[in-house]
């Protein structure tokens, strides 16, 4: 009987059962994604997805059933996040999704006091079935006994921290993928604070989504009738201008800016942020402006600032109609991407600067502002992570401020920070992958009110003769050069998963003894809190964070490789630092060269490490 032919005919529970069997052991699917498959065929809370199941089985879609079925969707970074599939324990579906919103209920409920009033704020982009996911994580957030507050439109994924914060939500849900391809999306988790959820909440509330049983939904009509789900659009909108607005730091507003939203919800927020604070010559690049899932005008349909390709259009754009800065924020508007001339011939070269660079002219510029004004202590700080350039920290030096960089990747940890040490003396809060806070309206990184930083900025340069570019040399001289450089590598599915393990485990147990050159002196192992010397000696505590993050210390000071699994996506990321000292950085250009041609050979150094394991 051919595949076709199968599909056609009914094919019973227990043939399918058999038929699993035999393909585990043929190797077509393995062990987890069969006994997941086998729990999604056999107990009665995924009766719905049965049929659907069974087709797949009777067409021996293995490879599909192995990726969809061979882990449980974690709690990574940013939340539950993953490929959108009708069914499955490893994509988004409405029954993951759902899962995640009754986990939350459930554990927030435990954890608030008999009689407290329980809500929730809930957001989403413009992502394919992103309203679909939000109208039912409300239905459940209501059927569990909470009061919701609904974004009724687009909306950033800074305004739904807002949100939480404005109006005393006990908890909140963004529905959103952030930057992923169009294949994703997901749901963050918020705590009361506004906040991404921290441990040990997250693992807290995957416990209880994994011991979810029933998923109790109310009609979002329904609910929206009778006031249980209330529309707070523009009462968000209102109230978030005016604190996002209150960050602004003074100056010109001539400047000629392009912005690109990627065909997400930024443009909600930023056009008018940006007309507030006083600019008036602010363009939307237009082929980046229809919101759509699809994300259809940039290159391989990722909108992601981060990646420089996105800029290649817009750019070409702002050379011929004498604009002075483009920016871009991904779809949910958390994160800032720039691209600026580099001098002030704007018809001339252009160039992006990447997440580090950002986050190094803004801390200047705030820090600076705030010292000039008389705003600012050695009791203020600012908060980065262990992937942040060391370039940030000695800005704060130099302005006498503390700078708070003991923290794993994620936005949430810088928030955990600002409550943990108070928000009065937060002064900016920067991180490597394009993400920026300044103020205390909100917990989470935040694209237009970094765009209109970077406005700012940009407009005072260009009022004082200079580029960003130049700007950014200038701290070069002062501070001495600094350069960074971010590699993915995507390890799909379980096999990829397992070699992710083996590699994580190669760099902490058998790190290689030198890279670019450069002698390793010794491995920060942040899952077992230990500094490991390399070439003998004592393992030493680390002070720092647990989690899965290797760092290896180069003989030369200020020139290390840090690795670590994505909390976000399939892939490894490798970030390689490299600096010199200030008196060897009077010559920027021989100095980009040597620092360029060091990271070129670390790179290459790590990626033979990670061939031969292969």
């Amino acid at each position: 009987m051919t595949s076709a032919e199968r599909a056609e005919s009914s094919l019973d529970l227990s043939d399918a059962l058999q038929q699993l069997d035999q393909a585990a052991r043929d190797g077509a699917i393995s062990a987890t994604a069969l006994e997941n498959v086998k729990l999604w065929l056999t107990e009665s809370r995924y009766a719905e997805y049965r049929d659907p199941i069974l087709q797949h089985i009777a067409e021996e879609k293995w490879q599909t059933l192995d990726d969809v079925f061979w882990t449980v969707i974690p709690f990574g970074t940013g939340g539950r996040r993953g490929r959108m599939y009708p069914f499955g324990s490893n994509a988004i579906n409405r029954r993951t999704i759902g899962e995640s919103a009754q986990g939350l209920a459930n554990y927030v409920k435990q954890q608030t006091p008999g009689g407290s009033e329980l809500s929730c704020a809930i957001a989403y982009d413009t992502r394919h079935r992103s309203r679909e996911f939000a109208e039912l994580c409300a239905g459940i957030m209501v059927a569990a006994g909470f009061k919701v507050c609904f974004l009724d439109d687009y909306r950033a994924t800074p305004q739904l921290s807002f949100a939480v914060r404005q109006k005393a939500s006990t908890c909140g849900i963004m529905v959103t993928a952030s930057h992923n391809p169009p294949s994703d999306n997901a749901v963050k988790v918020y705590w009361s604070t506004g906040g991404q959820v921290l441990p040990p909440h997250d693992k807290r509330i995957i416990d209880e989504v994994m011991a979810c049983d029933a998923i109790e939904s109310v009609d979002f009509d329904t609910a929206l009738a009778d006031g249980r789900i209330e529309i707070c659009t523009a009462e968000v909108d209102e109230r978030y201008l005016d604190a996002a607005v209150d960050c602004q730091l003074g100056g010109p507003r001539e400047v000629k800016v392009l912005y690109s939203p990627l065909h997400g919800v930024g443009a909600f927020a930023t056009i008018p942020l940006l007309e507030r604070d006083g600019f008036h010559d602010v363009e939307v690049y237009q082929p980046h402006a229809e919101p759509s899932g699809d994300f259809p005008n940039v290159p391989g349909h990722v909108s992601n600032p981060e990646n420089a390709a996105v800029f290649d259009e817009p750019i070409k754009y702002a050379k011929a109609n004498g604009f002075d800065l483009v920016m871009a924020t991904d779809p949910d508007a958390d994160r800032l991407g720039v691209a600026a001339p580099l001098t002030t011939d704007t018809a001339g070269e252009w160039a992006t600067l990447n997440g580090n660079q950002i986050g190094a002219v803004l801390t200047e510029y705030v820090l600076s502002r705030r010292q000039a004004a008389g705003t600012l202590s050695s009791q203020h700080y600012i908060v980065t992570t262990l992937v942040t350039t060391d370039l940030t920290n000695k800005i704060a030096q130099h302005y006498g401020v503390r700078c708070e960089s003991n923290q794993l990747v994620g936005f949430k940890w810088i928030a955990g920070v600002i409550d943990r040490e108070g928000a009065d003396k937060f002064v900016f809060g920067t991180e490597e992958s394009h993400g920026y806070l300044i103020g205390q309206y909100a917990r989470d990184k935040d694209g237009p009110v970094a765009c209109m930083l970077i406005s700012e900025l940009a407009a005072q340069v260009q009022a004082d003769g200079l580029s960003l570019h130049q700007y950014l040399d200038a701290l070069y001289l002062r501070h001495g050069y600094h350069a960074e450089r971010l590699v993915n590598v995507f390890m799909e599915g379980s096999e990829g998963m397992a070699n992710m393990k083996k590699l994580m485990a190669a760099f902490r147990d058998n790190p290689p003894k030198s890279l670019g050159g450069i002698p390793v002196s010794q491995v920060r192992d942040y899952a077992n809190s230990k500094i490991l010397p390399v070439g003998g000696g004592q393992p030493q505590p680390l002070d720092g964070p647990v989690g899965d993050l290797v760092i290896m210390d180069l003989a030369e000071s200020g020139n290390y490789v840090a690795v670590r699994p994505s909390g976000t996506e399939p892939k490894v990321k490798f970030y390689m630092f490299t600096s010199l000292a200030a008196e060897q950085s009077q010559d920027l250009d021989k100095a980009r060269a040597e620092l360029n041609s060091r990271i070129d050979s670390l790179v290459n150094d790590v990626q033979a490490f990670a061939d031969n394991l292969s």
